[in-house]
């Protein structure tokens, strides 16, 4: 049976609870991994949400920082997750649907603003993680997997408004394009978005800076879907919901969206 599913940074799981219940009545993916919710999970409202058929969830949270959550219509048993680079931060949790598919929800690190671990520790903590990942993937090898997330990289050179004006701006910087390709490799994740749309920009954030985002549309792609080779090719209907970015009080980052005939 096919199943859909959507990645989506909230920014807030509390703050933004109605724009959760907004997107699933609306889209009704069958599967919503979100990202930093900033809220421990006894303090999500998960209650809503089972409410509005989202029965089964998984998830890691702490307050006020990181948090991710997988919200199921779908049967779904935790199966696990990882504290890479040991930041003690809440950004990975992983759970399994009976059709034995295991979904990996990721919360990558931003990096800070200077992109030198030098003398930004947050970047440092970036590469680490993503090093950490490549490891974990080398050793675990996922077979029959999806991973979604914010994993604050925009690869290509089409996933960000202007590729040369970004090359030296962490998100899209030489060093971490390289340490999200090892990673990619060494789990044999296929990019499904990518797959399904592989030419023009393509971005799933904007900032809140920008008084007009939508007009200037200076956005980056950082929230991605991606599936090990073994079931890629059941991945289809990749979209990303961009007018979610213009709803009341809104995350800075549109829902992400894929089907799997699976």
């Amino acid at each position: 049976m096919p199943f859909s599913l959507a990645t989506w940074n909230i920014n807030s799981v509390r703050l933004r609870a109605d724009l959760v219940l907004k997107l699933l009545a609306e889209q009704g993916p069958d599967v919503l991994c979100l990202q930093e919710c900033k809220s421990p999970v006894d303090k999500m409202p998960l209650e809503a949400f089972a409410a509005a058929g989202y029965a089964h969830c998984v998830a890691r949270g702490q307050k006020g920082y990181n948090g991710v959550a997988i919200l199921s219509k779908l049967p779904l048993r935790e199966a696990g997750s990882e504290d890479f680079a040991a930041l003690g931060h809440a950004r990975h949790i992983a759970g399994q649907l009976d059709n034995g598919v295991t979904i990996h929800n990721f919360y990558v690190p931003a990096g800070g603003d200077k992109p030198d671990r030098a003398i930004n520790e947050k970047f440092g903590q970036k590469l680490d993680y993503l090093t950490d990942m490549r490891d974990w993937f080398h050793r675990e090898k996922p077979e029959k997997s999806i991973l979604v997330g914010d994993l604050n990289i925009a690869p290509r050179e089409d996933d960000v408004w202007d590729h040369k004006k970004l090359l030296k701006i962490v998100s899209h910087t030489p060093i971490e394009v390289e340490h999200l390709a090892q990673t990619q490799d060494a789990g044999g994740w296929v990019d499904i978005t990518r797959q399904d749309i592989p030419e023009g920009r393509l971005y799933s954030w904007w900032s809140y800076r920008a008084a007009d985002w939508d007009g200037a549309d200076k956005g980056r792609r950082l929230d991605h879907v991606w599936a090990t080779s073994d079931i890629a090719q059941a991945g289809h209907s990749s979209r990303i919901l961009r007018s979610a970015r213009g709803w009341e009080k809104p995350s800075d980052h549109a829902p992400v969206f894929a089907t799997f005939d699976l």
